[in-house]
């Protein structure tokens, strides 16, 4: 008989979790998860599997622990005057996360972001025993600057969050809001870059606020923009003293030789890679505009998804599209559904078959 997991010396803190779990099903279309749903371009693919077979013949031997070619090739990626030093990567930006809060966060601390946010937050800082504590959002999903200082002071988190663009929601988050709840903390500032290709392409990042700013951190991801996310790379920008601390908590050579070779590869073909965007944004703009002559509530979004509200039963609408063949997201907001921007071809078949559901409220 197998042993429950109640039955288990588990942590305390962790009896009565449920774990990440957003749904995997073989669906033809799925834009549940935000991936970026068009193929890595052939010349792309052929250069990254040349550099993975000569990283093979070394794979005898651990790989460079501090995969500098690729801290490198992330510092040239994303300018602002960043060199190596300065950079961080991992196994997906939640590695790069976990990393932040195992350093600065973990038991008799807390970890704080704006609620509905991108919902491993309280699942890392939890799995890091770090106490999460939600912040509110207006009704529209912004965050004021002023409002958004206010709560971080009567907080006193050890670690923020700020998604931004925010995941679900699509919402931009801008320059103003992150430097006033940097001023009004002590502890470490997160600024989660990880939808800002998709941004309005003259967007400042959070990366022009990093001079003078030791405790903040901008983190991105590859999955996303650079339909890498089967590869599982994610990286940060920060004060070379912050990138210090995070050595004291990975694990030696996390980064495999093989996960270097193919990213730092891929980064050599960032213009031909983001040229996908172009058109995942355009999607996007196409399911808003659909979306919102169908009788939904589509939000402003600068990601590559959009979450729309209006719906009547959300569950009801979710299992409809997913029998006719369309997986999309159930994020918990009530009478709101989240759906990627996917292919054209994608999209359409997503639109259709909401168009078929009439399922607004």
């Amino acid at each position: 008989m197998n042993a429950r997991l109640e039955d288990l010396p588990i942590r305390d803190d962790l009896r009565g979790q449920t774990p990440y779990g957003a749904p995997q099903a073989p669906l033809p279309v799925a834009l549940n998860v935000n991936e970026n749903t068009h193929p890595v371009p052939d010349e792309v693919a052929d250069d990254i599997l040349g550099a993975v077979a000569r990283a093979l013949g070394g794979v005898n031997r651990y790989p460079d622990r501090e995969f500098t070619a690729l801290r490198e090739a992330f510092a040239e990626y994303l300018g602002h005057g960043l060199d190596r030093d300065g950079i961080w990567a991992a196994n997906g930006s939640n590695e790069v996360l976990q990393h932040v809060l195992q350093a600065f966060a973990g038991p008799g601390r807390t970890a704080f972001g704006f609620a509905p946010t991108y919902s491993m937050y309280p699942l890392l800082a939890r799995g890091t025993g770090a106490e999460w504590v939600a912040g509110r959002r207006e009704p529209d999903f912004s965050v004021m600057p002023d409002d958004a200082a206010s709560q971080v002071a009567d907080a006193a988190p050890d670690v923020v969050f700020l998604c931004a663009p925010n995941n679900p929601t699509g919402t931009p988050l801008d320059l103003e809001t992150i430097a006033a709840v940097y001023d009004a903390t002590d502890g470490v500032v997160v600024v989660d870059e990880a939808y800002q290709e998709f941004a309005p392409r003259d967007t400042p990042s959070a990366l022009t606020l990093l001079p003078g700013r030791e405790r903040m951190v901008v983190s991105r991801t590859m999955s996303k923009a650079f339909a890498f996310a089967g590869a599982r790379v994610g990286y940060l920008a920060a004060d070379p003293a912050l990138i210090d601390a995070l050595r004291l908590v990975r694990l030696p050579y996390h980064l495999s030789a093989l996960t270097q070779a193919a990213a730092t590869a891929a980064l050599g073909h960032a213009d031909t890679m983001l040229r996908m965007v172009g058109d995942i944004v355009e999607q996007r703009e196409r399911i808003s505009a659909t979306l919102d002559a169908l009788g939904y509530e589509p939000y402003e979004s600068w990601t590559n998804f959009v979450l729309f509200g209006g719906v009547d039963e959300p569950r009801a609408t979710w299992q409809a599209l997913y029998d006719r063949g369309i997986l999309i997201r159930d994020v918990g907001i009530p009478h709101h559904l989240r759906v990627t921007a996917g292919t054209g071809a994608e999209s359409t078949a997503f639109l259709d078959a909401l168009a078929s559901i009439d399922s607004a409220a």
